[in-house]
């Protein structure tokens, strides 16, 4: 696959068992191993192959960059991935807890508010990412007291891995692989673990697999970016060498009856598109695997970020760079509802970098360093950021301007 144009596949597929990216092994215990490997195609779109390593479940994914990045916009952006990933661990621990303690929620509406920012200058070698605290409301349609909704929600933000990421003070490791050769990193934390074999030609026999029983529409583009020049967030103003902005994300998850999340992401700012996603728990926690897990779309985002953060470097400075990859491994604990006095964590990202490019090895070094420095989620690893749980009432008046487009 060059681009998401010529791709026969829709954005999201489960690959069959026959496909080199499930061998991958498990650390010892029931720590949830995750491996993303992906590559960049033409202009901003990337594809990944996710791994959950506990069932072996492997998912093709498409991402893709708005105007603001002179992205085609036809698949959604990393920060959505993400977004998107986190909402789904809310939710599923929300009602794991729920049943737990034989509540009843009906109908249950969470909205999230994701914020990042971005300042200093490409050019000087300054520019840096940044993350902020989530934001998170939740509403039932069932008689339940919306204090009670509130304490659930609290309580599952607690025990979800995901938060255990956003809480935590985790610095990624890097390995770098340029033009098939070994190549020590500078400025960041090297990593430890053996160097996986360049993932690049094992993408060329991706297909969806035989299993049927994946929800179709998995992910779907629901409104796209409007193409605007000379305002803030607008056509191309991702692409300045020096930058002081902040990034607006917003999702609104939900049940269907079905028991697969619903999950709507906008981008706000810069001005993006709209983007469903379906989520569905692992077998490890009770689902059907029906859609990827939140886990697995947090660790596609921050492969994806970083990646783009590789290719936008690049095209501000100048450089060349005829192909990127990365290998990216994450490990999350199972959530609380699954265990018994046992506090969540997250691992630091471990990513394997590989670059194709005709630039010396300083500036190969520089790349990897400004990939790191700039990528909004790896800001999200390394920042104490606990999730914010803004009261219940809240909620439906968020929805309504996530779907207008209002802020």
């Amino acid at each position: 696959m060059k681009s998401i144009e010529t791709s026969e596949f829709p954005l999201l597929f489960k690959l069959g068992d026959d496909n080199s990216f499930s061998d991958y092994g498990t650390h010892p215990g029931d720590q949830i191993d995750i491996r993303v490997s992906a590559r960049a195609l033409e202009g901003m779109q990337k594809e990944a192959c996710v791994c959950y390593a506990p069932t072996g479940t492997v998912w093709h994914m498409l991402c893709d960059e708005g105007p603001y990045l002179n992205g085609t916009d036809l698949a959604p952006f990393p920060l959505a991935f993400f977004t998107a990933g986190v909402a789904a661990s809310y939710l599923s621990e929300l009602l794991a807890l729920a049943r737990l303690q034989d509540v009843r929620l009906g109908e249950v509406e969470l909205v999230q508010d994701n914020y990042y920012g971005m300042d200093g200058s490409a050019l000087r070698g300054n520019m840096q990412a940044s993350a902020l605290p989530v934001h998170v409301a939740c509403s039932a349609a069932s008689g339940t007291a919306p204090e009670q909704v509130d304490e659930l929600l609290k309580s599952a933000v607690v025990g979800s891995p995901a938060d255990a990421l956003l809480r935590g003070t985790v610095r990624g490791t890097f390995s770098l692989t340029k033009n098939g050769a070994p190549l020590e990193v500078d400025g960041i934390e090297p990593s430890v673990s053996t160097r996986p074999a360049d993932p690049d030609g094992s993408f060329d026999q991706v297909a969806p697999g035989a299993d049927s029983t994946y929800a179709s529409g998995g992910i779907e583009k629901l409104r796209a970016a409007d193409s605007v020049f000379g305002v803030e967030g607008g056509a191309g103003s991702s692409l300045l060498a020096s930058q002081k902005r902040l990034l607006h994300i917003r999702a609104v998850a939900r049940l269907r009856a079905d028991g697969v999340k619903s999950i709507k992401v906008q981008l706000f700012k810069p001005i993006g598109g709209v983007f469903h996603f379906l989520s569905d728990d692992s077998r490890l926690a009770g689902g059907q695997e029906r859609a990827p897990s939140g886990l697995a779309y947090m660790a596609a985002g921050i492969a994806f970020c970083y990646l783009t953060q590789l290719g936008r470097y690049a095209q501000i400075v100048k450089q060349q760079l005829a192909g990127y990859r990365v290998v990216q491994d994450i490990a999350f604990s199972p959530p609380g509802s699954m265990t018994t006095g046992t506090q969540v964590s997250a691992t630091a990202p471990d990513t394997h970098t590989f670059v194709d490019t005709t630039e010396d090895d300083d500036l190969t070094r520089k790349l990897v360093q400004m990939g790191e420095q700039t990528c909004f989620l790896h800001a999200a690893c390394q920042t104490d950021n606990p999730t914010q749980v803004n009261p219940h009432a809240t909620a439906t008046r968020l929805d309504d301007a996530a779907g207008s487009g209002r802020t």
